[in-house]
Order: C-alpha cells, then structure tokens, then sequence
C-alpha cells in the first residue's frame, strides 16, 4: 500500500488548498515545499531592515474573502485577522486630488462626478447577486453558470477592451482614469480583448468584501491555512526542492502547484507528444519589478485620502497607463509606469518600528526583464508625494528574473503565471475538458496554470483536488 493518498508538491495557496480538499475529504496527504518556508507568493520577510515586514508578493487580498473555498474555511481560528483600511483604494491625479474607492458602491458613484449613474449601471447588477456570480467566475469552464442573467452582463463589457469600455462607459477623466487603474491588474495591454474584466471585478470586490490585508503580514495566511491542514491530519515538509521525481515519496496520486515548465522538466518525454506541445507553446505574460521600502515616517501624499487608503495606483489618466500598458506589452520598459502601491503599516503598526513605516510597489516590465526601474517608480510616488526621497531609509528591488528566481513558477517574473487573456484564461495549461488532469492518469496540474487563473483564491487547487478525488475514488 500507497503511505500517502496524494502527495502534493508546491505550498502556494493552491497547492495547500489542494491538500486540505484532500484531507477533508479523507485522504492521507502529504506537502512537500523547496522554500524553507511555506506560501509561494503569499510570505512575508524582512527585506530591508529588522524590524520592517515586507509581504514578499501578494500583498492585499480581496479574492482571498471573496473565494468559495477559502469562505467555508475557519482560518481565523488559526490566527487570521484581517484590517480594512477607511478606503479600499486611492487614484492620485496631478491637481492634487484623489479618485477613491469606499466599500460603498452609493458613495463611490456619487464621488465620480457626471459619472453615477454609468458606475451605477456597471456594479449594480453583479454587486446584487455576487456571492453567486463569484462562484461562476471563479468556477471551471464548461460549466453552466448559476448566475446566468448577471454574468450575461458582465460578459457583455469584460469581453471588451479596457481602453473601449472606458471611453463608452464614462465621460469625465476621473471614471477613466479610475477603470483604467483597475483593468492593468490584468497585467494585458488596456486594447485587449477582455481586458475590461479586470476593471469590473476589482472594483466590485471592493464593494463586496474589501480590499484587506492580513494582520502580521502575508505569511500568516499561509500559517492558518497549514494550521489547519494539520488539524486535518496533513503533513508538510519544507526544503524539500524536487528536481526528479525519482525524489517524490509513494503515493497513489500527485498534484503540482508549478508551472507548465516546472512540470516539463519533472516529466520530459513521459507525457504524450502532443501534450508536451501545449504545454511548451504555453504563453507567459510581462513580468514585474518589485520595491519594497523603509521609512522614516509617513508617504507625504499631496492627496490627503491617499493616507487613508491601504492600496494606491499611481499613473494618471486613461491615456497615460494605456501607454504604460502598451509599452510593456511591445516588450519595453515605459518611462513613467504604472506603479501599484501598498501601505501596510499605516494600518498594521507591528509591521514597522515605532513610527517608521513599510512601503510595497510593484509595476509591469517586459518577460524576463533585468531592467532597474527603481528610479521610475520613485519618480511616480515623488509625482504624488513631494518629498518621499527624503524618509527613504533603505530599499530593497527584485526584477523580473529575480522573482522568478523566488519563485520558479513566476516565469520571467509573470506573477500570473501566464497570461491571461481570453483565450488563455480557461484554456490553460491545456486544452482538456478538465484542465487539472493530465494524460498520467495520478498526475495533476493544481497551480495559477489552470482556471481560474492568477490570484490568492485557492480554485485552482480546490479543483485539482476534486479531479484528483474521482480518480482516487475510481
């Protein structure tokens, strides 16, 4: 006999949601991560000084609150507490005010000037019915969708491009500018195909669940969800980097939470050839330059609802981050980036010592980019915060190639792990009626490689492990 049920390599937040569906469920299961710590994308560390925790990549989680799965789980017994900042999000402009996201859609609408009635239009019908719609669109295609009404509608604009729905939906600069910020979380140029999606959903997660961050920083989502997969009776063993699965323990069935390319040079010439051929021709989208900062004290924002806010995108107008966008996507590196911002211990003071503070940026660069654009992104928070040089005590950068090098499946720095166009976005890694399977019969793809897609919702595991389970039950 098998010692273990499934084995289960990678203990990102799809790999553990994989383990604990197995669990649950009564299998015998087994994690093995190559990190001397838990979580994938989902870990926090002390990146610049003692003292200061910096969230490692994921930073701020609403799929996370909003995930079927992750909803029925008890992690607040495991030590999970969230923090709501008073605004989800703040968009700064150049004359010195601040586009901003509250958790209520009324008055979000009524702060767009001119343009209420449009946003209105755009979140109510989903903000109404959205438990059910998140179930659809977090859910595996084909599927009929149990919201069938409300994700017509939605389908209707997020096939659209960001940049036509837009300029079709909103009149004022502001409402534009604020779909845009939204819409380049797809990490697509804004003229895509179905890159309005991302303009919708976000802001109706906000509205739904929030946008927070968890207390203590990212690693403790990690711990509750393996406190709780040893409650059930898991196992989980870390430094354990498998290069052959000549390594893997008996099991009578696997799931890898890797990329396609990981779980190419696992499997080589195993899998069938036309298989293999998906998965090469699998596409990786733009990856990302991180810095995270030390501070002295508080950003010196010019907009005073930016101090406020526990997230911020910095770019300007419509025009402006569809230019970052397209830049990055034609394979350069754009002057003045869209740059995405988080401030935790504004909200969190034990992130930080005593009055000293925390600062989390990201923006898009081309795949496998080594380019430095630390000034870049300095330059566009000084756009909005005269003064920030100043309290910079120190400073810590990952590029591209860099974050694929702490996490193997951010292939040339993709945080998505791969791209998420229409095309792409279910028929990943392959197509397959059941994209979690492969033609190895106990061998199982559980990572942001298969549907739903990127994002610390934990589907693609819960859905991997149901895959696996009719085979284990077979």
């Amino acid at each position: 006999m098998n010692p273990y049920d499934a084995v289960i390599v990678g203990s990102g937040p799809n790999g553990l949601s994989a383990a604990i569906h197995l669990a649950q469920s009564g299998c015998s299961v087994l994690v093995l991560e190559g990190n001397e710590r838990i979580g994938g994308g989902v870990r926090s560390s002390y990146l610049t000084r003692p003292g200061f925790i910096h969230d490692d990549c994921a930073s701020i989680f609403p799929l996370t609150l909003a995930s079927p799965f992750f909803r029925t789980l008890p992690l607040s017994d495991f030590g999970l507490e969230w923090i709501y900042p008073e605004f989800q999000l703040a968009h700064p402009l150049d004359d010195g005010s601040a586009i901003v996201i509250e958790r209520s859609l009324e008055t979000t609408a009524r702060l767009l000037a001119g343009d209420e009635l449009s946003y209105n239009r755009l979140m109510s019908p989903l903000l109404n019915n959205w438990e059910r719609f998140i179930e659809d669109l977090l859910g595996p295609i084909p599927k009929p969708p149990r919201a069938a009404l409300t994700f017509i509608q939605f389908g209707l604009g997020a096939m659209r491009s960001a940049l036509s729905l837009a300029k079709s939906t909103f009149r004022g600069e502001r409402a534009r500018a604020l779909f845009a910020g939204m819409s380049a979380h797809g990490i697509l140029p804004l003229e895509t195909p179905s890159s309005g999606a991302y303009g919708i959903v976000l802001p109706l997660l906000a509205h739904a669940v929030g946008w927070p961050m968890p207390r203590g920083g990212a690693q403790n989502i990690s711990n509750a969800l393996q406190a709780y997969l040893l409650s059930l009776g898991g196992e989980v063993s870390t430094s354990t980097f498998i290069e052959s699965i000549d390594q893997l323990p008996d099991a009578r069935a696997y799931l890898f939470d890797l990329s396609p390319r990981s779980l190419l040079k696992l499997f080589g010439d195993k899998f069938p050839a036309r298989y293999r051929r998906q998965l090469e021709r699998y596409r990786y989208g733009p990856g990302v330059f991180k810095v995270d900062f030390a501070l002295s004290g508080p950003v010196p924002w010019s907009a005073p609802e930016c101090h406020t806010a526990g997230t911020l995108h910095l770019g300007g107008t419509l025009d402006e981050i569809s230019t970052s966008e397209r830049l990055v996507g034609k394979g350069h590196h754009p002057e003045h980036p869209f740059v995405l911002v988080a401030q935790h211990s504004k909200f969190d003071p034990g992130r930080a010592p005593a009055n000293q503070h925390t600062l989390w940026t990201y923006c898009h660069v081309p795949n496998g980019s080594t380019e430095d654009m630390t000034e870049r992104i300095i330059s566009q928070i000084e756009r909005f915060a005269p003064g920030f040089k100043q309290i910079v005590l120190d400073l810590h950068v990952r590029n591209a190639m860099q974050m694929e090098a702490y996490n193997p499946n951010y292939v040339g720095g993709d945080i998505n792990v791969g791209v998420q166009d229409l095309w792409q976005l279910y028929a990943r890694p392959a197509i397959r009626l059941e994209p979690y399977t492969t033609p190895l019969s106990h061998v199982f793809i559980c990572s942001s490689a298969t549907p739903p897609g990127g994002g610390v919702h934990g589907m693609c595991g819960y859905y991997a492990a149901r895959s696996a389970l009719r085979f284990l039950e077979g």
